[in-house]
């Protein structure tokens, strides 16, 4: 445990990563054990666990029951063929966030990216195709970006420095740290920091999305096609031990005003107009 803000910090850590953890502190969240899905009847698929094949002869059969039981629902297997999802879900890859569960939809109704700590990084070219498949050839209408309470990349983030691949992919989360260290020592407590950093950078990855080439023209193509701007961007965290999702605020409409110049962001004529809404 941590007894005061800076006891994290070394003479021999790199400046950010100690700014950084002197900010957030290591926090110990809770550990969820709550698991939000009903699942499938684990009777029908009682298999012992195989000393050969470790637990693969369980999962394969409780997919079996899985299937039996989805495909008696009418008109599942024509959606999941069709693939045409209205949603494009980029999610933390926690166990504790299973993407179709939590907005109530079946599969082949949202596209999926899951990566530690949701983070949208412009040198990742999976997201970056990701991205740009779901806009141009799925055309999903809305871009989810989802957060969770208890996130454990935001809690590396805000301990020392560790080295290797998971090091340099929170290297932006400390950055975040830094730049909003002001508001994160103002907080009462470790608990309302850390939730907060996880606010923070839900809401920062969902602008990443936002100004993206590929979803700026998109958006300016189907204002010219549609009348209406898509896709739109969303920012959401969940909180696990309420199963809930909490809408946070993005001021896209600021954003557009004060980057245009830099970004090009669309829709100029529509901040004058106010015909689209962003």
């Amino acid at each position: 445990s941590i007894s005061a803000p800076f006891s994290l910090v070394t003479a021999d850590m790199p400046f950010a990563a100690a700014v950084a953890a002197a900010v957030c502190l290591q926090v110990h969240g809770m550990a969820s054990s709550l698991n939000p899905l009903k699942g499938v009847d684990r009777q029908k698929a009682n298999v012992p666990f195989s000393p050969i094949n470790g637990p693969m002869d369980r999962l394969v059969a409780q997919n079996r029951a899985w299937s039996a039981e989805l495909r008696n629902m009418e008109g599942l297997l024509d959606r999941m063929r069709a693939e045409e999802p209205s949603y494009l879900w980029i999610g933390c890859a926690d166990a504790i966030l299973p993407a179709n569960q939590i907005i109530g939809l079946g599969p082949g109704e949202v596209y999926v990216h899951r990566n530690i700590g949701n983070m949208v990084v412009n040198t990742d070219i999976n997201l970056g195709s990701i991205i740009q498949y779901a806009v141009t050839v799925l055309k999903v209408k809305d871009i989810i970006v989802c957060g969770h309470y208890d996130c454990n990349a935001v809690r590396i983030a805000c301990e020392p420095p560790a080295g290797g691949a998971m090091e340099k992919w929170v290297a932006k989360l400390r950055e975040l740290i830094i730049a909003h260290r002001e508001e994160l020592l103002a907080l009462a407590s470790e608990e309302a920091r850390f939730r907060r950093i996880i606010e923070l950078n839900t809401m920062e990855q969902a602008i990443n999305v936002f100004q993206l080439g590929v979803v700026q023209e998109m958006r300016e193509q189907s204002a010219e096609e549609e009348g209406q701007l898509l896709p739109r961007v969303h920012a959401m965290v969940y909180e696990p031990s309420e199963l809930e999702l909490i809408p946070l605020p993005v001021d896209f409409r600021g954003m557009l005003s004060d980057y245009e110049e830099v970004y090009r962001l669309f829709p100029k004529k529509s901040m004058e107009t106010g015909h689209f809404s962003v």
